[in-house]
């Protein structure tokens, strides 16, 4: 009785782990869509703190750590959808061959991207607004560098 049990559990687990994997199979497609919004809210919440460091918008000490917490979390998300599986999708997507001829470049990328977003985050609680502003800076330098090199030219 126990052997039958413990085949039938067994089997069970297998199943479910083969439905699961069959389930978080994502179209390609989907995939490059999915990372197009992340990189559309990337945006929305970095725009007004650009605008702030750039004296076009006053100074909001409270914006600054809310969208500094968006960044945060939206800087992990989009890599997962620069998939090699992407490459040759009928989306039309700005992403360049580079990003796949040049992984560990694009993944240098990703990081320093991360690292000055977590930055920011540290200086948004209590930094001054000079610090602040220079750290807005060297996020929006990384969104650059990025695009400069992996992301097409918009007209």
């Amino acid at each position: 009785m126990k052997k039958k049990l413990m085949l039938a559990g067994f089997a069970l687990a297998l199943g479910a782990g083969y439905t699961l994997t069959a389930f978080s199979q994502v179209k390609p497609e989907t995939m490059v869509k999915q990372r197009q919004a992340v990189m559309t809210l990337q945006g929305k919440y970095m725009g007004p703190l650009g605008a702030m460091a750039a004296g076009k918008a006053p100074y909001n000490a409270d914006t600054v750590a809310l969208n500094s917490a968006f960044l945060d979390a939206l800087s992990r998300m989009p890599w997962d959808g620069f998939a090699e599986s992407t490459k040759g999708v009928t989306v039309k997507t700005a992403a360049l061959p580079t990003i796949w001829s040049e992984p560990a470049k694009f993944k240098t990328a990703q990081d320093n991207l991360q690292n000055a977003v977590q930055a920011l985050v540290k200086v948004s609680r209590g930094g001054d607004e000079a610090t602040v502003k220079a750290a807005i800076g060297t996020v929006g330098k990384a969104c650059g560098a990025c695009h400069q090199d992996f992301r097409e030219k918009q007209n």
